[in-house]
């Protein structure tokens, strides 16, 4: 089991997609975030089955990260109930790993053991 997280969340447009990669990317939350779409999402909204186009968002983190990933995500998106899931990522490539990690802000964890 590593440490990494991939979170997830959608968006109703590209450029809202794009804003939340940017920012997760520029506050080094997130090493990447891929966007894909347009996909079709079905689910319940206020008592009706609704079906829209949405833009995927795969956010590549770290899971000390999640809070702090979930509430820069909520501070932009313009749903009213965003999808902002994590999942854990139990294992991967060791150079990605090392990659993805030294691309995010430093742990509390790691800084502690700096000193």
């Amino acid at each position: 089991m590593t440490d990494v997280i991939q979170v997830i969340t959608t968006t109703e447009t590209k450029e809202d997609a794009a804003r939340i990669a940017r920012d997760l990317l520029e506050k080094r939350l997130a090493a990447c975030v891929q966007i894909i779409g347009p996909i079709t999402s079905s689910y319940w909204w206020r008592e009706a089955i609704e079906q829209s186009e949405e833009w995927l968002c795969l956010i590549k983190s770290r899971a000390d990260l999640f809070s702090q990933v979930e509430a820069a995500i909520s501070a932009i998106h313009p749903y009213d109930v965003p999808e902002i899931l994590a999942v854990p990522v139990m294992a991967g490539s060791a150079a990605y790993l090392e990659w993805l990690g030294g691309e995010l802000a430093p742990s509390s964890r790691r800084q502690g053991q700096e000193r």
